[in-house]
C-alpha cells in the first residue's frame, strides 16, 4: 500500500492498484518547535493521550509481563538501544563487518534451489475463515452506515450523460473500510527515511475523516523505506556532493532531454549506468515507476503479446493497459504455467486478427516482487524465452543495488549474463537514495528510446542534484570511489536479511519470500491487526508498513519490513523483541513448522 519513501512527505501513498507507489521524501532533518517544548518523558505522556483520541484508534498497549524472552533479547546492547536515544547516523556507522554476499550457491538446480530457498506457507483454515468474516463483518457495517448516516463528501453534479469519475464500489471502500485504519497510512515525516526517521504526530476526532497536527514528533527505527544499502542520509560523501552540485548547477533545468535539459552530468550518468550493468548503452529519466507507464506503449504495440507475472507492479499494469498489447497472465514464478501460456499464445496467434503471428512476444517480470519478497527464478524465464524466441523485460527496481555480490541486481545474484535480458528496468529511489529511472540495453533499443520515449522527449530531466546523488551512490558501489564502503554494505545487507528472516522464522510467524530478500512480509492476515500491528510498533517507536486489499489479496493482510545495510544488530533486535511480544499479543504466530531451538548466529 505505500512506503516511507511516499510523495508530498508523506510516509505512506495509499494506491487502490495492485501493489504500492513509489517516490522519495526529500525532508528536513530536524525537530519541529512543537517537540522542542517537551521532556521526553512529558512527550510521551502527552503522545499516550492523544495520538489516538478517538474511541476507534484507542491505543493499544502490548503486555510485556506475559512475554518471553527471545534468543539474544536481553542482551546488553539491545537494552542500550532506543530510537529516542540515538543520534541520527550518516548510514555509513553499520558496515564495519564483514559477511557471505548474497549470491545464489549454484550447488543445485535453479528450481531446486528456488524451492528450498523460498517460503509461501499457507494460511491455517480457521484463520482463512476469521479473515473473510472479519473483512464480510466490515463491509456489512459499512453498508448499514452508508444507510443510516449521509456522509459528509463531495459527489458529482450535473454531470448526466458522463461516465462517472470514481468507482462507486472504491468510493466505499475508502469510506467505510479503509478509513477505520487511515491513521496507519499517509503519515506524514520530517526527517530523512535512513535507518531511522521522525514522525510528525498527529491525531483524528472524527474516526479517520481529517486529521490534525499536535504539534510533536516521534523518533522510530524504520523498517518501511526502501534505503537498502543505506545511501539515504543527510550528511556523508553523497549528501555532500549533491549540495555542491546544486549550488553549481541550480536545483532544476525545467525542460525535457529533448529541449534544454539535456547535460555533460545526464550523459555521464548514462555512460556509468550502462557500465553497471555491462550493457552496451542506457538512458535515464526523472521518473522511477512511472518509467513502466511511460515507456512501455513506445516498446510494444497491439498486435503484441505481453506475458506477465500475476504479482507484477501497478505501473507494468499501467503500462500494458495504455499500450494496447494483449496481455496474458502467468502464476507467480510458476514456470510450468508460464511454458503453457507461451505455447497457446503462439499456437494461436492474435485472435483479433485471425490468428495471424504476433509482431513481438515479451515475458515481463521483476527481479524482487515488492509485495511477496520472492526473487524471479531468472535462469529457468531465459531458458524459456530463448526456447519460444521472446523477449524478456526485466523490472528491477528493488533488486538492483540489494542483490548480487556486486550489487548489480538478480542477472548478478543468478551470475547471468545482463545481455540475455533484452530489457532492463530499475527506479534510483531505492538502494541508491536518490530519484528517477533508467532503461537499459542494446544501443539500438536505446537509440529507438530516445526518439520514441514520451519520458524522454516530454518529460522534465533529472535535476543537478538527484543526479550527483546517483553518481556517487553507484561510484561507491562499484568501488570506484577508491574505499570498500560499497562492498561492505551489499555484504552488510546480506547478513541483515538472513538474520532478521531467521529470527522471524524462530518467533512462530509466517514470512513470504525468499531468505535473501530483504523484503520482508510478515502475514497478519485479518483487516483489523494490520491496524492494531501498525499502531502498536509505533507506540514502541519502530515504524513499519502495513498493506491490504486491494493492493493484497483479501485473504492476505500484512506487515512488510524492508531490511538495509544501514540497520545494525541492535536495531534488528530491538524490533524483533517488540515483533514477539506483538505476535504473542494478537495471536500472530500463526506458523506449523518446527522451529529451529539453536541461537541464530549474526
Amino acid at each position: 500500500m505505500g512506503n516511507f519513501d511516499g510523495d508530498s512527505g508523506t510516509v505512506f501513498e495509499q494506491s487502490y492498484a495492485t501493489t504500492n507507489g513509489n517516490g522519495r521524501v526529500a525532508g528536513a532533518n530536524g525537530i519541529g518547535n512543537g517537540a522542542a517544548n517537551f521532556s521526553p518523558p512529558e512527550k510521551q505522556e502527552l503522545l499516550s493521550q492523544r495520538k489516538f483520541s478517538a474511541p476507534a484508534y484507542t491505543e493499544i498497549r502490548t503486555r510485556r509481563c506475559h512475554s518471553k524472552p527471545t534468543n539474544d533479547a536481553k542482551s546488553p546492547s539491545l537494552i542500550n538501544y532506543h530510537p529516542e536515544k540515538k543520534s541520527i547516523s550518516n548510514g555509513h556507522a553499520s558496515v564495519l563487518s564483514e559477511s557471505k554476499p548474497n549470491q545464489a550457491e549454484g550447488k543445485l538446480s535453479p528450481e531446486q534451489e528456488h524451492f528450498q530457498k523460498t517460503s509461501f506457507e499457507e494460511v491455517p483454515l480457521h484463520t482463512a475463515c476469521l479473515t473473510y468474516l472479519g473483512f464480510y463483518l466490515l463491509m456489512i457495517l459499512g453498508y448499514i452506515n452508508q444507510l443510516l448516516f449521509v456522509p459528509k463528501v463531495a459527489t458529482e453534479k450535473g454531470r448526466e450523460g458522463y461516465v462517472k469519475l470514481y468507482d462507486a464500489f472504491e468510493s466505499f471502500y475508502s469510506r467505510y473500510v479503509y478509513r477505520r485504519i487511515k491513521d496507519c497510512w499517509n503519515r506524514p515525516i520530517c526527517s530523512v527515511p535512513g535507518e531511522e526517521l521522525t514522525l510528525k504526530d498527529r491525531v483524528t476526532d472524527d474516526y479517520g475523516w481529517s486529521f490534525k497536527f499536535t504539534g510533536t514528533e516521534t523518533r522510530c527505527l524504520n523498517l518501511g523505506s526502501y534505503n537498502y544499502l543505506g545511501f539515504a542520509a543527510a550528511t556523508g560523501r553523497c549528501a555532500d556532493d549533491s549540495e555542491e552540485s546544486a549550488q553549481e548547477s541550480g536545483l532544476a533545468y525545467c525542460s525535457s532531454r529533448c529541449e534544454l535539459g539535456d547535460n555533460e552530468q545526464l550523459q555521464e550518468l548514462e555512460a556509468q549506468t550502462a557500465r553497471y550493468f555491462g550493457v552496451e548503452d542506457a538512458i535515464v529519466f526523472g521518473m522511477g515507476f512511472a518509467t513502466n507507464a511511460l515507456n512501455l506503449p513506445s516498446l510494444i504495440g497491439p498486435n503484441s503479446l505481453v506475458i506477465s507475472d500475476e504479482k507484477n507492479h501497478a505501473s507494468i499494469i499501467l503500462g500494458l493497459r495504455l499500450s494496447g498489447a494483449t496481455t496474458k497472465v502467468f502464476k507467480h514464478n510458476n514456470m510450468r504455467d508460464l511454458e503453457r501460456v507461451l505455447r497457446q499464445g503462439i499456437c494461436y496467434g492474435n485472435p483479433k486478427k485471425g490468428g495471424q503471428p504476433w509482431d513481438k512476444v515479451l515475458i515481463l517480470v521483476e527481479g524482487i516482487f515488492s509485495m511477496e519478497g520472492s526473487i524471479v527464478r531468472l535462469p529457468e524465464i531465459i531458458a524459456l524465452k530463448k526456447k519460444y524466441k521472446a523477449y524478456l523485460y526485466l523490472d528491477e527496481a528493488h533488486s538492483v543495488g540489494a542483490m548480487g555480490s556486486r550489487g548489480r541486481g538478480v542477472t548478478d545474484y543468478f551470475n547471468v549474463d545482463p545481455k540475455e535480458v533484452d530489457i532492463l528496468m530499475g527506479t534510483f529511489t531505492k538502494s541508491f537514495g536518490s530519484a528517477g529511472g533508467y532503461l537499459a540495453g542494446s544501443k539500438k533499443l536505446i537509440d529507438f528510446l530516445r526518439t520514441n520515449s514520451h519520458a524522454h522527449c516530454y518529460a522534465a530531466s533529472i535535476s543537478p542534484p538527484i543526479a550527483q546523488q546517483i553518481l556517487t551512490s553507484m561510484k561507491t558501489i562499484m568501488g570506484e570511489d577508491g574505499t570498500e564502503i560499497g562492498r561492505k554494505k551489499i555484504h552488510q545487507l546480506a547478513r541483515n536479511t538472513r538474520y532478521f528472516r531467521r529470527r522471524l522464522a524462530q518467533l512462530g510467524v509466517i514470512t513470504y519470500g525468499h531468505e535473501d530478500s530483504p523484503v520482508v512480509p510478515m502475514l497478519v492476515y485479518l483487516f483489523s491487526k494490520i491496524g492494531a500491528v501498525v499502531r502498536t510498533l509505533t507506540t514502541r517507536h519502530i515504524a513499519a508498513v502495513g498493506a491490504g486489499f486491494p493492493a493484497t489479496p483479501i485473504m492476505e493482510g500484512r506487515i512488510r519490513f524492508c531490511l538495509s545495510a544501514a540497520h545494525t544488530k541492535e536495531q534488528l533486535d530491538f524490533a524483533l523483541e517488540a515483533i514477539d511480544e506483538i505476535a504473542d499479543d494478537l495471536g500472530l504466530k500463526y506458523s506449523r513448522k518446527p522451529r529451529d531451538p539453536n541461537p541464530v548466529v549474526y
